[in-house]
């Protein structure tokens, strides 16, 4: 028998989000456009984007690069641009950057238009920290996302969703009906999705899912020195006299834990904290680095070279 699939009938909330390129609201941010690019490092790259798009009626706002080495290595730009217009004149931009400027350098580029955020699908369990600080930032505007639905294994966050005017859709995982389980979530996910994010959803998804998803997908953990995996990490922590607790938010892979890492942050524990107080401070640091790992990836200031991740 298939999972069963409850859906919450509330109406989706299009996120009202600041953005940093504009400073007002994701309606007021109308013809703020991303480029984003990654090629081999060689002369000319910045004077050939800054001509184009100067060429083409916009004007630079904001502009982040990084090389990972002088010569032979791997360049990386972020563009923040105006240009009137921009949402009609979007699929011209590509086309004309792709003859003009991308196959040149041989480039790897992306247009956006800041005025679409992008849409976001939360995968949570029981764990609520994560999920509400996402949901949180997102509703007072801090958080340029429109979040599309979450989907949980279980029950237990619906009322806590359905406050914020988002779908939840329960469907419930065993061993025996995962693959049927993932097989939903895919068909809820198509065209629905731009970015999932896995708020401690407490599942391994498989590979099958994570090739088929069709878009990034986030995950948050737990980083103990040294590593306690498994359950009651925070018991055991106790019980080895960690001084450091943090997070890490990283893109999930088929290798579990060892995607590329996006966010990481720590905090300091002593003898004196007991295992209540670790896990407080533990869901503390992975709702706030979660949620710069998803701001950044909206923002597009996030680029994978390799396992690793450049920031701009």
């Amino acid at each position: 028998m298939a999972p069963e699939t409850v859906v919450t009938p509330v109406p989706s909330a299009a996120a009202e989000a600041v953005t940093a390129e504009s400073g007002t609201t994701a309606g007021g941010a109308k013809d703020i456009g991303r480029l984003t690019i990654q090629c081999a490092d060689q002369p000319g790259i910045v004077a050939a984007v800054a001509s184009f798009l100067a060429e083409h009626g916009a004007n630079i706002v904001e502009l982040g690069q990084f090389s990972t080495d002088s010569e032979g290595g791997e360049f990386f730009q972020r563009t923040v641009f105006h240009r009137d217009g921009l949402a009609d004149a979007l699929a011209d931009l590509e086309r004309d950057f792709a003859a003009q400027v991308g196959d040149r350098f041989g480039m790897t580029f992306t247009f956006t238009n800041v005025a679409s955020p992008k849409r976001v699908v939360i995968m949570v369990s029981k764990y609520d920290h994560c999920l509400l600080e996402l949901l949180w930032r997102n509703k007072r505007g801090d958080l340029d996302m429109d979040v599309t639905m979450v989907i949980s294994n279980h029950a237990d966050l619906e009322n806590e969703v359905a406050n914020f005017g988002i779908p939840f859709l329960h469907i419930p995982v065993t061993k025996a009906t995962k693959a049927e389980a993932e097989a939903q979530q895919l068909e809820l996910l198509r065209g629905k999705a731009d970015l999932v994010v896995m708020a401690r959803y407490m599942q391994i998804l498989s590979a099958d899912f994570l090739q088929n998803v069709g878009c990034p997908v986030i995950n948050i953990h737990h980083s103990f020195l040294p590593a306690f995996a498994g359950a009651g990490p925070y018991l055991r922590a106790k019980e080895r006299g960690v001084k450091l607790i943090g997070a890490t938010a990283h893109y999930a892979t088929a290798n579990l834990d060892e995607g590329p890492i996006i966010e990481q942050d720590v905090v300091r524990v002593t003898h004196r904290d007991d295992v209540g107080e670790l896990e407080r401070r533990g869901a503390e640091v992975e709702r706030s680095v979660l949620a710069r790992a998803v701001k950044w990836h909206c923002e597009d200031r996030v680029m994978t070279w390799g396992n690793s991740t450049t920031i701009l």
